[in-house]
This record gives C-alpha cells, sequence and structure tokens, in this order.
C-alpha cells in the first residue's frame, strides 16, 4: 500500500485475481479523480485493511475457476468492512462463492459482445440504461453464478448469463459477469463512476496539482539534507522525475544520463543539448557503450539482456555516486513498470517482462531508491510534465525504454546490427513527422529481426535482414491498437528503408495489438 497517498486520499481498493485487465479498472477511476490502488488478493489482509481502510473495493477478474482446488479467495474482512464491493466477472464469482451462494462450471461460456437487459432500476446503471433497457457489454467468462447468496437479487440477465447483475443494495454489494472496465463496454466508465461516486459516495479527490504538492513533500521528508543522482534518459518519465526532484531539493539533486550506445540515431546529443539548454540542473555525461554492448555480447534471452542491462545501470550510478557522495537514486519508475514486473505472489498471473528498472534491478544496491512516479500511469506523468512547466519537446515525446534498442534487436546484439536498426528507426520516425503524425501516435519504432530473406536490387540477388514496423495509439501503454497508416505511407518508408540502408531487403508492418502482443517485442 502507498502509504502516504492511501492516507491523504479517498481510497478505492482494488483487490487483483490475475486479469490482464485489471490496470483498467484503476485507469477509469484516475480518469475521473477517484485515487486507488491495486493490489494481489493474497496480500490484503486484516491488518492491511485496518492500516489503510478503503471507502470501497473492487474485486477483480482473474483466469481461475472458482470450484478449483487452490483457487484465489478474497479477504473475509472485505465483506465485514461496511464499504460498497464490487465483483467483476471472477470477482462476482468469489463474492457469490464466499457469501454462500454457489458458482460453478459447465454451463454456456461467454466471449465478446453481448446485449445485457436490465431487470429493475439500479444505481449502478444510473444514466446507462432502465428497466426493460438494454446495454452492449463485453463478457469473458466460462463459469458463472448457479445460486444467489441471501440478500441478493437479480438486476439484469443476458442470454448467457442469467445472473449477470447481481445486487445487495442493503449491504452494497454487487457483481457483474461482464467487464466494464474494457473500451468493448461503450458505458462501463459510466457503470465504474456510479459505483465510486453514486455508491460509495467518493468525492473523486485524485488531481495532479494536489500530486505534484504531496510528491514534493514526501521526497524533501525522504531524502532530507542527502544528495541524490537522477538517471536521466531525455523521456518524459526520467524528465519529469528530475524536475519534480529539482523542485524538492534543489542543488541536491545531479542528473546522471547514461549513453549505453544503445540509443536511436543522435539521441545522446540531443537529449544533453536539450536538458543543458533548458534547465540549469548539473548534469553528468557518462559514456559507458563499451560496457554495455561488450557485456551483450552473445545474449539473446529477452530477460537477461533487461536484467543485464539494470545492473550495469546500478553499476554506473554507484561509481557516479560516490563522487557526488549521494545517498539516493532517482528513477522514473512508473505504476505499468510495477504492475507488468511483479505477478501476484502464488497466484495466477505472470510476469509480464521484467523492465530494467524493477525486475532488473540486482538485489544489493547500494544506494537507496526515490521514485515519485511510482503511482502513476503514463498519461498522469505526462499531466504532471505540463503541471510542472515542461516544453512540449519533453511532454510529447514517444516512450523509450530503458533498455533501448537492445530489446528491438531479437537475438544477438552486435555493432553492425545497432548501426543498421539506427538508420531504419531514423528513416521511419523522420517520416511519421514529415506527415505530421508523431503526436497521433503513442509509439512508434522499428524491429530489427533475426531473419534473413532472398532479394532483389538491382539484377543481383541479394540476401539481407528483414526488419519490423511498429506504431500504436494509447492512452496509457497498458493496451493498445495498432495505428491505420495508408498503404501509400508505409510504401514510402518501405522504399526509403530498403533503398537507403545497407543490410536490410525486406520490411513488415507489425498490425498485433495489446493484448494479446506487448508493444515492445521483447
Amino acid at each position: 500500500m502507498t502509504a502516504e497517498a492511501a492516507d491523504i486520499h479517498e481510497l478505492c481498493l482494488i483487490v487483483d485475481f490475475g486479469s490482464q485487465v485489471t490496470q483498467l479498472i484503476a485507469r477509469r477511476l484516475r480518469e475521473i479523480g477517484v485515487y486507488c490502488e491495486i493490489h494481489p488478493f493474497d496480500r490484503v489482509d486484516a491488518a492491511m485493511l485496518a492500516a489503510h481502510p478503503p471507502k470501497a473495493v473492487i474485486l477483480s477478474g482473474g483466469p481461475a475457476s472458482v470450484e478449483d482446488e487452490g483457487a484465489p479467495r478474497a479477504a473475509p474482512e472485505i465483506f465485514e468492512l461496511g464499504v460498497p464491493v464490487l465483483g467483476i466477472c471472477y470477482g462476482q464469482m468469489v463474492m457469490v462463492h464466499q457469501l454462500g451462494g454457489r458458482a460453478e462450471g459447465g454451463h454456456i461460456r461467454e466471449f465478446g459482445r453481448a446485449e445485457l437487459r436490465l431487470a429493475e432500476p439500479s444505481e449502478l446503471f444510473e444514466g446507462v440504461a432502465g428497466p426493460g433497457e438494454t446495454a452492449e457489454v463485453w463478457m469473458s467468462h466460462g463459469d458463472r453464478v448457479s445460486a444467489m447468496p441471501p440478500g441478493f437479487h437479480v438486476q439484469g440477465a443476458s442470454e448467457g448469463a442469467p445472473y449477470a447483475v447481481l445486487a445487495d443494495p442493503a449491504r452494497r454489494f454487487y457483481g457483474l459477469m461482464f467487464h466494464p472496465e474494457v473500451a468493448h463496454t461503450p458505458k462501463g466508465a459510466a457503470i465504474l463512476e456510479n459505483f465510486v461516486r453514486r455508491i460509495a459516495g467518493m468525492k473523486g479527490d485524485w488531481s495532479m496539482a494536489a500530486y505534484r504538492d504531496e510528491a514534493i513533500a514526501r521526497i524533501r521528508e525522504q531524502v532530507g539534507d542527502a544528495r541524490v543522482i537522477c538517471g536521466l534518459s531525455g523521456g518524459v518519465d526520467s524528465s519529469v522525475t528530475a524536475i519534480l526532484l529539482h523542485e524538492a531539493i534543489g542543488d541536491q539533486l545531479t542528473c546522471v544520463f547514461v549513453d549505453h550506445g544503445l540509443l536511436r540515431q543522435g539521441e545522446a546529443e540531443e537529449v544533453v543539448t536539450l536538458f543543458r539548454d533548458t534547465y540549469n540542473i548539473p548534469l553528468v555525461h557518462a559514456e559507458e557503450a563499451d560496457r554495455f554492448v561488450g557485456a551483450l555480447a552473445g545474449v539473446t534471452d529477452p530477460e537477461t539482456k533487461r536484467k543485464t542491462i539494470g545492473r550495469l545501470f546500478i553499476e554506473v550510478f554507484d561509481e557516479h555516486a560516490k563522487g557526488i557522495e549521494a545517498d539516493f537514486l532517482a528513477q522514473g519508475t512508473l505504476y505499468p513498470d510495477v504492475i507488468e514486473s511483479v505477478s501476484v505472489s502464488g497466484g495466477p498471473s505472470v510476469t509480464i517482462k521484467s523492465h530494467h528498472n524493477v525486475g532488473g534491478l540486482p538485489e544489493r544496491m547500494k544506494l537507496k531508491l526515490v521514485e515519485p512516479l511510482r503511482e502513476l500511469f503514463k498519461d498522469e506523468v505526462r499531466a504532471l510534465g505540463r503541471e510542472l512547466g515542461l516544453p512540449p519537446a519533453f511532454v510529447g515525446r514517444h516512450p523509450f525504454p530503458g533498455p533501448g534498442l537492445a530489446i528491438r534487436i531479437p537475438g544477438e546484439i552486435t555493432p553492425e546490427r545497432l548501426e543498421i536498426l539506427r538508420a531504419a528507426d531514423a528513416i521511419y520516425l523522420e517520416e511519421i513527422r514529415r506527415a505530421g503524425l508523431y503526436d497521433e501516435i503513442w509509439q512508434a519504432f522499428t524491429v530489427l529481426l533475426p531473419v534473413r530473406s532472398v532479394g532483389v536490387m538491382g539484377d543481383g540477388r541479394t540476401y539481407d535482414q528483414a526488419c519490423a514496423l511498429r506504431a500504436v495509439t494509447s492512452v496509457d501503454g497498458m493496451t493498445a491498437d495498432v495505428y491505420p497508416f495508408t498503404p501509400a505511407f508505409l510504401s514510402r518508408v518501405a522504399g526509403r528503408i530498403v533503398g537507403e540502408v545497407r543490410g536490410i531487403n525486406r520490411v513488415t508492418y507489425d498490425i498485433t495489438s495489446k493484448p494479446p502482443g506487448t508493444i515492445e517485442w521483447e
């Protein structure tokens, strides 16, 4: 639990049972100014609930069946808090099972869009649908409720789920068989807003202006008179971290920009110049390309790449910290980094990938961490950047991963492959900017594939490498859709890359959404 934020703001606790879209529940609530935190089901107990009592609880979906041996359960104390509880999909099953009803498998499975018909007036559906009216919802379940617990009754049903909406208004307990958090439930955000505002009475006191003041106070309390180094990459996360820290502790801060040899074309010079010309903050330019690229020689496993890079970053920061006698390392770690890097302990969700600044960190670090953005999603960081007065050049930059091009070269990393990728990526981004599309796209980049293919150039045969172009739209990076380039644009980019970059003779466009894919390839 983030104790400071949970104690200052009204808290909606989201209990995670392993759904890959649990994060979307938090996003929908944050968008309407309601502070919430996601915690794995097995870390929510009586002590935690007593220390940081929530005003409302949401039980997420998950991949388990409630009938499975050892299936996840909610802390029973949740139902004794006297606050509203909303169970979503598996969360509904758990609530029904633990409160005396029955949920089981072997019934009609529902996946995809469904039509929900409301049977009676419901506070959850105020402004969404009335009695006898229908609403489009998104189902994804194989189990369903077969008997209601005492005190519950049906408020809505679909063809495959006769208990699609359950309610015990006296205790303010509600269960939904569908997922209101996903975009495929068009009015799902309104349902969640009805739950936290109308039913739970939460005011919604979460804003970037308030967060800024609270973060500055927390930084000062944590750091005291000590010195801090900040890992600066030039991206929005690290830039916002640096400016927030400088506002909090002034000259106690030194930024360290690590040029690990895995940056895009001209990026090191651009970041150093932009930052030094904009802010009067001490900046160390650590040129460490040989160390990083050398350590990655022969490494092909993506998790090993991330952990190797994380370890080397810390080594560099430790070395520079000695010179300025720093005790703390500041990082631009975000909430999605934490969520994707840490699985539900012993539970059903999986670690998607270790982020170099979370799961990639060595267990023994000499520096203590300062992570003022750890509670925020990417769009919230951009909002905080604007609140801090950062120029658009910083706030609007596409995300760039800490491991850099290392995770955009599946397979072995070599200086030759890095140069090929830099050249192709520079052409791609140049064409995006020239077409005026940069600000419409969340993230765009090129991946150098571990594939060779036959081609024809002039009158000769080639046997060169292939690359994939990637461009997505997103709000927070937790889900993403492919950007719909025109065929003419893609043809122009492919023509330039094949014609100008020696070593590539084939270009593809990745049209995979997230999920099932991730935005980065590794």
